[in-house]
């Protein structure tokens, strides 16, 4: 559907009770979220705003715009001058973007604002970051918005002045890798080894799929070379290229090469577990974070709600590769692509894992 036939059919489910239309509305809204229809969200969204009365009105578009724009729409502004390499006309409207956030969706004793964006992230979040505060959800994605000025900042050259601005974000969405990997490119830059790999332990821990994973490999594999452990950074390298193939990978292991001197042999699937130790690094996803992907895919399917089903059942198969829920991804969807394909490292890689879990 376009967009006046959306508006048409919300409007045809309407009647004269602003209460009931707010209701309507919603439910409608948290249709249009489950399909990912970013449109008809934005359609309801704006169709609540109008169903209000115009003191609560007024204060949402206080809360939600900056000189009449919509928030997602300024962030959207500072990723067009981005785009087009405008970096100093960004960075104020950036920093403008930040202050509001900061400023009006601060943390208080009794609740915090989250931007979790879909319910993995809420179940994984609730699970790792237990807090006994309210959670209010914001209305845009603060992590990613707040992520961006920091970019911005180390685009400029102000590295040490993006790293509180991280952290904030990752305040907003603890379980978003994105700007857990943006600190860690920052402490790779200023070379302090310790940082990128306390970061990078932290970021394994909610990893949820492979490409993340073996960016977190490959940030170790950078770092050790540039301190010159070689043999160590190889391993760390042909880590990350057995959970996603990186054609950047290749590069950096040619450059080892030639720092080394000699070819960097591939290591035993032994040999990587046992060098990720030295480093207080655990081989592959984390636990918990399949835990979590599983039991709700379990959840999802009780309720026969197979779309959010099949968004955990297919974060479950990436980071295991177990067949049984393969199966079940194509019994629920035929047609689904079928993500990460098995490689015989992975079948070695299992193994391991579950000699060591054995003994």
């Amino acid at each position: 559907m376009d967009k006046n036939e959306i508006i048409k059919e919300l409007k045809s489910k309407l009647g004269d009770s602003p209460e009931e239309n707010d209701r309507i509305l919603r439910a409608e809204g948290e249709k249009f979220a489950k399909e990912g229809n970013i449109e008809g969200l934005n359609i309801v969204g704006e169709m609540i705003l109008d169903n209000m009365p115009d003191d609560r009105k007024k204060e949402i578009e206080r809360l939600t715009h900056i000189d009449g724009i919509r928030l997602d729409l300024f962030h959207k502004n500072i990723v067009d001058l981005i785009s087009e390499r405008k970096i100093v006309e960004a960075v104020p409207l950036a920093e403008r973007l930040y202050k509001k956030i900061i400023l009006d969706y601060s943390p208080t004793e009794k609740a915090k604002f989250v931007s979790l964006r879909n319910p993995f992230e809420d179940n994984l979040c609730q699970t790792i970051f237990k807090d006994d505060r309210i959670l209010n959800r914001t209305p845009f994605d603060f992590s990613e918005f707040i992520t961006t000025y920091a970019y911005l900042l180390v685009e400029t050259g102000a590295n040490v002045d993006a790293i509180p601005i991280l952290e904030k974000a990752i305040e907003y969405n603890p379980v978003d890798v994105g700007p857990r990997f943006e600190l860690c490119e920052i402490y790779k830059i200023i070379r302090n080894k310790n940082k990128v790999l306390e970061v990078t332990r932290d970021t394994l821990k909610i990893a949820s799929s492979p490409v993340a994973i073996a960016r977190c490999y490959a940030n170790v594999g950078y770092t050790l070379t540039d301190y010159g452990e070689y043999e160590d950074a190889g391993v760390f390298y042909t880590a990350s290229v057995m959970f996603a193939p990186n054609p950047a990978i290749p590069l950096e292991m040619k450059h080892l090469t030639d720092l080394k001197g000699s070819p960097i042999a591939k290591p035993s699937q032994q040999k990587v577990i046992d060098t990720m130790k030295k480093y207080d690094i655990e081989y592959g996803p984390d636990k918990t974070v399949i835990e979590v992907a599983a039991q709700l895919a379990s959840h999802y399917i009780i309720k026969k709600d197979v779309q959010n089903a099949l968004n955990a059942l297919k974060i479950t198969y990436n980071l295991t590769l177990d067949e049984g829920v393969k199966k079940l991804i194509l019994q629920l969807d035929p047609n689904s692509p079928i993500l990460r394909p098995k490689s015989d490292d992975d079948d070695a890689a299992a193994a391991n894992r579950a000699n060591i879990t054995h003994n």
